[in-house]
């Protein structure tokens, strides 16, 4: 079987074309879907109480800070998509060094492409076994029911507007990448270190694996007792979805790296598994990093703190996740000159 050689990346031109119509379009969608979410922010860092009712935890004056301080982290995280969109329809967007692109783009994808279908899948859940309420502890209401709308609302069409733009942008520049099939891979698609590194990431993808598989099946080993008190039909659905991201994931990145001759994989096109160990392993990893980073929060209603294995649990996924995501970065190293 005919092997592919190293593709040579086209050359950029002096003076590229500028974004066409179609482009410019979604670069105005997309910046314009992070607005709502910001000007929430924003209001709640100066103090306003626009869609946060009566006895919620976020009005908890002692908490002021910590809150301001989460805000404002989210406030850049969604900030930056912004920052892709010009990047990816702007002109110089093709020479800016593909680390300073890619890295941002895959955090980005980790962290919409979860909510882009789990959000989906909860109304869809929700209108079996009826809506839920998000509520504290004490059964006062979280946040406004609009509010939930429009910040996954925003972040889906962030998702879908930014995910087309990269995909026009990445085929223009990298498109080489993912042509051809699995059966004309090389032997060795990465070096030995990344092969170990992806294998080590598919191993301890197993642990986030089965922890969510038996969440899902109603185990509450692990869950905080508030976590266990508002446990719905929804519940179960993500957390099936968290564990079909990280195995989706895991396949996707082996069969990269170790490109199998059967037939039944040799007429897969690349880009299927590549664009599965992509959003799947920034999924696993940037979830687990948030998750973590949510854990370390300081909580006074013992009913909300973390057990030992949920902590564990998307601790291990970011490391998971981590070393799959090195495993696609020494792929496509190998795949460009």
């Amino acid at each position: 079987m005919t092997q592919i050689s190293r593709s040579v990346s086209p050359p950029v031109p002096a003076r590229l074309p500028g974004p066409g119509r179609a482009s410019r379009v979604l670069r105005a969608v997309a910046i314009a879907s992070c607005f709502p979410y910001l000007a929430l922010k924003v209001a709640w860092i100066a103090g306003s109480r626009i869609g946060i009712p009566s006895g919620s935890s976020l009005l908890d004056e002692d908490k002021r800070a910590l809150l301001i301080g989460v805000n404002a982290v989210t406030v850049l995280m969604d900030a930056a998509v912004i920052v892709l969109a010009l990047v990816l329809t702007r002109t110089r967007g093709h020479r800016v060094p593909a680390p300073l692109l890619v890295f941002p783009m895959w955090v980005a994808t980790g962290l919409l492409t979860p909510i882009m279908a789990g959000f989906p899948l909860q109304l869809t859940v929700g209108l079996f076994t009826g809506p839920e309420e998000k509520s504290t502890s004490n059964g006062d209401p979280f946040l406004d029911d609009w509010v939930y709308g429009i910040v996954y609302g925003g972040f889906i069409v962030q998702g879908l507007t930014l995910g087309i733009l990269f995909v026009r942008y990445a085929r223009e520049r990298w498109g080489h990448v993912w042509q051809g099939r699995m059966g004309d891979l090389p032997r060795d698609t990465c070096g030995r270190a990344a092969r170990t590194a992806s294998v080590a990431g598919a191993l301890l993808a197993l642990v986030p694996i089965t922890v969510h598989l038996m969440w899902a099946a109603g185990s509450t080993t692990g869950l905080p007792q508030q976590r266990i008190d508002e446990r719905t039909g929804s519940f179960a659905a993500l957390e099936s979805l968290s564990a079909a991201t990280a195995t989706i994931a895991a396949a996707g990145l082996l069969l990269l790296v170790f490109a199998p001759r059967a037939a039944t994989f040799a007429r897969l096109p690349v880009k299927v598994p590549l664009a599965a160990a992509w959003a799947g392993s920034g999924a696993v990893g940037c979830w687990g990093a948030w998750m973590s980073f949510a854990g370390l929060i300081p909580q006074d209603d013992p009913a909300k703190q973390p057990p030992a294995l949920m902590t564990l649990t998307y601790a291990v996924s970011m490391i998971a996740g981590f070393l799959l995501a090195h495993g696609v970065a020494s792929f496509l190293k190998r795949r460009t000159p």
